[in-house]
């Protein structure tokens, strides 16, 4: 442990599920952590229970999908912590419906918050990135970016991630940024529990492992590739989904 000594790290939508794990491994790491959401209430619960001390983590209300909200946030981070290492964005939402009765909103919501929020933090964070010469970059996909049925919005929100993540790393490479993406299959959290049970079983004979995976099964490849082990990998989209996308 201590790969993250006297790292910053921001993780977007840290209130639950696999953003809180991911913070949490990042602490365990050894980084200070600024963590984001809407739902204030929840995340500051999540984060007393990461660090009852409060002196490495940060907690602060933010709509990604709002770029006022973010550049106000990310200027709050700045001068609370000095500057910003690590960047993960994990806030997404699903909006399911099949294409022929999504209605606007359903896609305009999952876009807002699933993309056009990484171009606003990503925004906040690259030009100081490029002027310290360094940074980690990861943002979360999902295999569902293959395409899957009743997810039009979300899957072509997903699928633009993996196009910013490759963008992003050609642009600055150069700088000693590093910029990647996860792509989580099956995943326990509050986000797949209320799927039908024969969506669930149906996802689990077809991932090889057979079983759906674990939060903390993501936060360990993100912690990878928040790591100074991960400084040749850049560009790139790991699948975390116990091997479905083999199928």
């Amino acid at each position: 442990m201590g790969k993250l000594l006297n790292k910053v790290a921001v993780v977007t939508g840290g209130a639950q599920g696999i953003g809180a794990k991911i913070a949490e491994r990042l602490l365990e790491e050894g980084a200070t952590v600024a963590m984001l959401d809407t739902n204030f209430n929840t995340l500051e619960q999540t984060a007393n229970k990461l660090d009852a001390s409060g002196e490495r983590v940060l907690t602060l209300k933010c709509n990604v999908a709002d770029q006022t909200d973010v550049k106000d946030t990310f200027t709050t981070i700045y001068e609370k912590l000095g500057k910003i290492d690590i960047l993960i964005n994990n806030a997404g939402i699903t909006r399911d419906a099949f294409f022929h009765k999504m209605t606007p909103e359903q896609w305009q919501s999952v876009m807002d918050i699933n993309l056009n929020s990484m171009f606003y933090t990503c925004q906040a964070v690259i030009p100081s990135m490029r002027a310290q010469q360094y940074g980690k970059i990861v943002n979360v996909s999902s295999t569902s970016s293959w395409g899957n049925l009743g997810q039009a919005n979300y899957s072509a929100s997903k699928a633009g991630v993996i196009g910013l993540t490759r963008t992003l790393a050609k642009e600055n490479g150069s700088k000693r940024i590093t910029v990647n993406a996860v792509a989580p299959g099956q995943i326990n959290t509050d986000m797949t529990k209320n799927l039908p049970e024969d969506v669930k079983r149906m996802a689990t004979l077809l991932t090889p492992v057979g079983r759906m995976g674990d939060p903390s099964e993501v936060a360990s490849v993100v912690s990878f590739l928040s790591s100074d082990d991960s400084s040749f990998v850049t560009g790139e989209c790991i699948s975390v989904s116990g091997g479905f996308l083999m199928v």
